[in-house]
């Protein structure tokens, strides 16, 4: 048990200070901005556990048998479909409460929970913290490793959402919208010109 926690623990803390400052950080920051958090938090936990289950179970052969150059260009056209769906999106005024009661709104929050998981999840295909946890899986418990690394990914991202809905709450919405997409067409150039360059 001790050597269980002890892989888990090893996990956590070198995937949560992995996270900080990297591009999907800084997506769900731009989500966090614009939207509910419970949603975003939903899609976070889900493409946490996914990445990481995808890192300890298989993450080595994925990087054998897909290009570094086709998943980074994959993750940059993400972003910058995100952004350019943030620019569209025009949102409304109305109060979280009022519209968690609304079935299509519910519906609303899935289908974001689905796009932050996605987009999360591409964004971290062949990212360091990826790259972290399929190392540490090679050398320790692989369980422990998924648990740690997907508890360290989601609890450095729980600070993302914090410091989005603190934004969110001070600036105007379309500030927020066009700041948001700044954010995501920003990360997808990046990407692209890492993958081309």
């Amino acid at each position: 048990m001790l050597a269980f926690l002890g892989a888990a623990a090893l996990a956590l803390g070198a995937v949560f200070i992995a996270e900080f400052g990297d591009k999907s950080q800084l997506l769900v920051l731009a989500f966090a901005t614009r939207h509910a958090a419970l949603p975003v938090i939903a899609g976070i936990v889900v493409a946490a556990a996914t990445i990481q289950g995808l890192s300890v179970a298989i993450g080595a052969a994925l990087g054998a048998a897909l290009p570094e150059t086709l998943i980074t260009v994959i993750a940059g056209v993400a972003f910058l479909g995100v952004a350019a769906w943030t620019l569209r999106d025009t949102g409304d005024d109305e109060d979280d409460a009022q519209l968690a009661k609304q079935p299509s709104r519910e519906r609303s929050a899935l289908a974001l929970a689905a796009v932050v998981a996605g987009t999360f999840i591409i964004g971290e295909l062949g990212d360091k913290t990826m790259l972290a946890t399929v190392a540490l899986a090679a050398r320790q418990d692989p369980i422990a490793t998924w648990v740690g690394a997907t508890t360290g990914m989601v609890a450095a991202n729980l600070v993302a959402v914090a410091v989005g809905r603190q934004i969110g709450a001070r600036l105007s919405p379309n500030v927020i919208r066009i700041g948001s997409a700044a954010l995501f067409a920003v990360a997808g150039v990046l990407v692209l010109v890492s993958a081309l360059g």
